[in-house]
């Protein structure tokens, strides 16, 4: 049994950080260089923290903890991608994690959290007070053939999201999450908290991401962030009053056509499984699924 200690994360992490990840979450994309800065300057307000486990002078795993600041629900938390390298499980290295994300939580006042876990993990998470809510759908799509460019119908503009002007984006983005399916609403997410999440990411692609406007109007996006040759459909939506027009397979479409023509080569995207219509134009654009996660909620005391 390796000895390992736990320790907070540094900006210095980020290459090990990743190399982990890319391990266990194939299929999630965020790179180097987004990671190194997420763990320096995290989103403000949010009391982020995040630790490591480590084995000699290697990264074997790794949480984050936060309030979450984007939804209305009080005293909520967050305790993101607890994940553990396959050769070191079992000797106690994910409980070790698990214990100092918790704690940091508690010290925030945290009453109410959630975190995801794999299906092989709901075991550990069910010992630890954790109850499984949402399936989640991890989906991806070889960009090879690139998928073709669709064709706007009249009256339809498919722009890149470097023409937008952000205050418009995020007017879009806070109307059509009101509705997306989840245990909690993301229904306070601030301007401030937007330009983190979104406009100021380093992995955010704006030549491939594309909003679609209607006779001027902005109604429908698909955001593509990105790490080389690999992509993730971070967001795709369309104001609830212009649904059922194909508005949202025509704007993940075009992104997807974008984006392989800039050199990406395969896509990759989530999406709840009570999420029907996203799930139907994935289908359609041939996507495949390759992982499930599932929430799980536990209450602090």
């Amino acid at each position: 049994m390796a000895d390992f200690r736990i320790r907070t994360a540094t900006p210095d992490d980020a290459p090990g950080v990743v190399a982990l990840r890319t391990l266990v979450h194939p299929y999630l994309v965020r790179g180097v260089a987004s990671t190194r800065l997420m763990i320096a300057e995290p989103p403000p307000g949010e009391e982020w923290a995040a630790f490591v486990a480590e084995v000699g002078d290697r990264v074997v795993g790794w949480v984050s903890a936060y309030r979450n600041i984007r939804t209305s629900e009080a005293d909520f938390g967050e305790l993101s991608l607890l994940h553990v390298d396959p050769e070191q499980r079992r000797q106690g290295v994910g409980e070790a994690l698990l214990g100092e994300a918790l704690g940091h939580l508690r010290h925030l006042g945290v009453r109410r959290v959630r975190t995801w876990a794999q299906p092989e993990a709901l075991p550990f998470a069910r010992r630890h007070g954790f109850t499984p809510s949402r399936e989640l759908r991890y989906s991806a799509l070889d960009l090879r053939p690139a998928p073709p460019m669709p064709t706007a119908p009249p009256g339809v503009r498919l722009l890149p999201l470097g023409e937008v002007d952000p205050h418009r984006m995020y007017r879009a983005e806070i109307a059509t999450a009101a509705d997306e399916p989840g245990d909690v609403a993301s229904d306070a997410i601030s301007y401030e908290v937007w330009q983190y999440d979104v406009w100021q990411n380093l992995g955010l692609d704006k030549a491939a991401s594309t909003a679609v406007e209607v006779d001027g109007e902005l109604v429908a996006f698909s955001v593509v962030k990105r790490d080389g040759d690999r992509m993730w459909s971070d967001y795709t939506g369309t104001l609830p009053e212009h649904r059922g027009r194909g508005l949202a397979q025509l704007a993940k479409q075009a992104a997807l056509h974008r984006a392989a023509a800039g050199g990406v080569r395969m896509a990759y995207t989530s999406n709840d499984e009570a999420n029907a219509p996203m799930l139907a134009i994935n289908a359609r654009l041939g996507y495949r699924p390759v992982a499930a996660q599932w929430s799980c909620l536990a209450d602090l005391t």
